[in-house]
């Protein structure tokens, strides 16, 4: 479940603002052609839209081809137009039920920038402050122990004093020092795993149960609380490493705004934005909607989490914000959209535009250790409120990937956003998350040289 991938290329030739905003009519027309009801086993799309979107095109019919995929769904879309969408495949391997920008997916650490944009909306109302220690909000939180030795004992030999207050900016970058039972080993993963400190629900199997510790927090005041009694792994502010944060900071967001996390997003984004079908589980009436997910054991895949028998159709423990989240490519185009919008979709401000640009900002504190950032293909990129903020060829991206495979990527400077969906376990098993992003940039500097 290790979901930061290596991106290279990503808009590697420039094209103005301008020029992508006023292209935004090439995109949205017509681009969903005739989609055939729910379940069936063709998904209709305009001859055009594959035209404009060729590596893409080839890329996911080339996947699904392969027969280690069961189906993709990819969304691209330039300023406020509606996306194109382009599908092929079905749900699950064993029935004939196409894809299309309404199928559910499992979108695990995408889950991340959604948190750090529900972090913004408070910071934009006062509610909480980038550099504010987290004691201030979580008590238990003051005095942290730190381990000496990464992954070592936390015995009292191994441990010593935090030399700073942990702060919202270390958790909305992955640098407050916690760790990750996925990422972690030793006493400490032993630990998490003990206290339910984990990261995602994958599926109701006994073996997939117990590779992730099993048990969950019964809740997220559980969760933090318990979490306060662990030792860090880092010193906070030193550098980049993978971690629970956005989880916890989703138990910031229900203490500082008196609502629960889960309804805090529901009704100041998915609700504003218009993202129906995001949430963190999936109603029995959309168990139709929801994809099968797979392992990938030796290249073949194996069902880890069956529509019918789905974890998600059970409400969860608690509303995981790192991980936590199921959606659609049309639900999450639109999240992309919001964001690309400085805060605005379809007239109307969810968040404010001086807060989208310090979330998808480099809010990586001066502390960072040399070579302490998040690193990808070889360059060190910024992190912002929940998703990485690229730099290099990568500049002007923000957003983040699942661990089940899927994308969602917007780039700033362009107004250019992009989302794949499709499930298969671990990430890391197929090059998708560099191909994908790497093809769309390349379709999008080739329509606009014309």
């Amino acid at each position: 479940m290790r979901d930061p991938p290596m991106l290279e290329n990503v808009m590697s030739t420039p094209f103005s603002r301008r020029d992508a905003l006023r292209s935004g009519a090439l995109l949205g027309a017509g681009a969903v052609a005739g989609t055939l009801p729910l379940g069936s086993a063709a998904f209709a799309q305009s001859a055009d839209v594959r035209a404009r979107w060729p590596q893409v095109a080839a890329m996911v019919d080339r996947y699904v081809r392969g027969g280690q995929i069961s189906g993709m769904v990819t969304a691209m879309g330039l300023g406020a137009a509606e996306p194109d969408v382009i599908a092929a495949g079905n749900r699950m391997f064993s029935e004939a039920s196409a894809v299309n920008a309404d199928t559910i997916y499992r979108i695990y650490s995408m889950t991340k920038p959604v948190t750090g944009m529900a972090a913004m909306i408070c910071m934009d109302e006062g509610l909480l402050e980038l550099d504010q220690p987290l004691h201030e909000v979580l008590p238990a939180f003051r005095n942290m122990q730190v381990q000496k030795q990464y992954d070592g004992a936390i015995t009292p030999g191994n441990l010593e004093p935090a030399e700073r207050d942990i702060t919202m900016r270390h958790l909305l970058t992955h640098t407050a020092g916690f760790g990750y039972s996925i990422v972690q080993s030793g006493p400490i993963r032993d630990a998490y795993m003990r206290e339910g400190i984990n990261p995602a629900r994958v599926s109701n199997l006994p073996l997939a149960r117990d590779l992730l510790g099993g048990n969950i927090a019964p809740s997220l005041e559980a969760f933090a609380d318990r979490l306060a009694d662990l030792p860090l792994v880092s010193q906070p502010g030193r550098r980049w490493l993978y971690s629970v944060s956005l989880d916890l900071m989703g138990r910031v967001i229900e203490v500082v705004s008196g609502e629960s996390f889960e309804q805090f997003l529901q009704s100041r984004i998915f609700d504003p934005v218009g993202m129906p079908d995001t949430g963190f589980r999936v109603p029995r009436e959309k168990a139709n909607r929801l994809a099968a997910n797979y392992f990938l054991l030796g290249g073949m895949p194996v069902p880890l989490d069956l529509p019918g028998s789905s974890v998600y159709l059970e409400r969860p423990e608690f509303a995981f914000g790192g991980a936590g989240l199921v959606s659609t490519a049309r639900d999450y185009d639109r999240f992309l959209q919001m964001v690309g919008g400085l805060g605005e979709i379809d007239g109307r401000q969810v968040i404010s535009e001086a807060a989208v640009r310090l979330g998808t900002s480099n809010l990586f504190p001066d502390t960072l250790v040399p070579g302490g950032g998040f690193v990808g293909n070889g360059t060190e990129h910024g992190f912002g409120a929940g998703g990485m903020v690229g730099a290099g060829a990568a500049q002007g991206l923000f957003g983040w990937f699942g661990a089940a495979g899927t994308a969602g990527l917007v780039n700033m400077d362009y107004s250019l956003r992009m989302t794949m969906m499709t499930q298969y376990m671990p990430q890391e098993s197929l090059s998708l998350p560099t191909e994908f992003p790497r093809a769309v940039s390349r379709d999008a500097v080739a329509m606009f040289a014309n």
